[in-house]
């Protein structure tokens, strides 16, 4: 048999570590809902990059055809 100090010791134990998965258990879910913000916002900002490279490929075939455009305008002249 357990003597009383040791079952009140036990007990603390006990509310000590349920208390602890609590915490833990709520920073989880924290970090999960972070975690699944930052996935969102990757994405998003993965999209944002893909059309900048795609404004920058039309501006760069907008100046080269302007930069034709003037090159055989002088030597046309």
């Amino acid at each position: 048999f357990m003597n009383n100090d040791t079952l009140s010791q036990l007990e603390q134990l006990i509310d000590q570590l349920i208390s602890q998965n609590s915490q833990l258990q709520t920073q989880v879910s924290e970090l999960k809902d972070k975690n699944s913000k930052l996935i969102d916002e990757n994405e998003i900002l993965q999209l944002e990059v893909l059309e900048s490279e795609e404004k920058q490929k039309d501006t760069s075939t907008t100046l080269t055809g302007l930069l034709e455009k003037l090159q055989s305008a002088q030597q046309a002249n």
